[in-house]
């Protein structure tokens, strides 16, 4: 999935999956973060996420809203930190780690959830398979998991 891409599902499921359409539509979307580790962990990909939602028209501040929630690498916070969020409530969490993800499906069936993750989202219990996710989750994997031994093997030969 394309960077533009996976915005714009965050984007359209923020404005058109949540229990809160009615809300997303008087003020802005909120889009909830939870962070596995440090925000300074998460600084470049929030920076990336931000500007791309910028070429789509949202601007943070203006027309979105973001709730920042960092474990700080204490996995056990997670639960907190995800109630804190279906609290508030969002429009839709962003999860950035497959703890994180795994914590906010836990936590909520209604409120979108978009993952990044680098493992199998099936294996992991996240989506019941690629093609149709289901639920309320959803996102990208960067699946490596049949190409490390050939990059393992390319890199023996160089």
């Amino acid at each position: 999935m394309r960077r533009r891409e996976f915005i714009r599902l965050v984007v359209l499921s923020t404005a058109t999956l949540s229990p809160m359409g009615a809300r997303a539509q008087q003020s802005a979307p909120v889009i909830g973060v939870l962070g596995a580790s440090t925000a300074g962990d998460y600084g470049p990909m929030i920076t990336v996420f931000r500007k791309g939602l910028s070429e789509t028209g949202y601007i943070e501040g203006k027309n979105v809203t973001f709730e920042y929630v960092w474990a700080d690498n204490h996995y056990d916070r997670l639960p907190a930190l995800a109630a804190k969020l279906t609290e508030r409530p969002v429009n839709v969490i962003l999860a950035a780690a497959t703890a994180s993800a795994l914590v906010a499906k836990s936590a909520t069936s209604t409120i979108p959830i978009v993952f990044a993750i680098g493992g199998d989202p099936v294996r992991t219990g996240l989506v019941s398979s690629l093609e149709s996710p289901g639920g309320n989750v959803t996102g990208a994997a960067h699946i490596n998991v049949d190409t490390a031994p050939k990059r393992l093997e390319l890199l023996h030969e160089g």
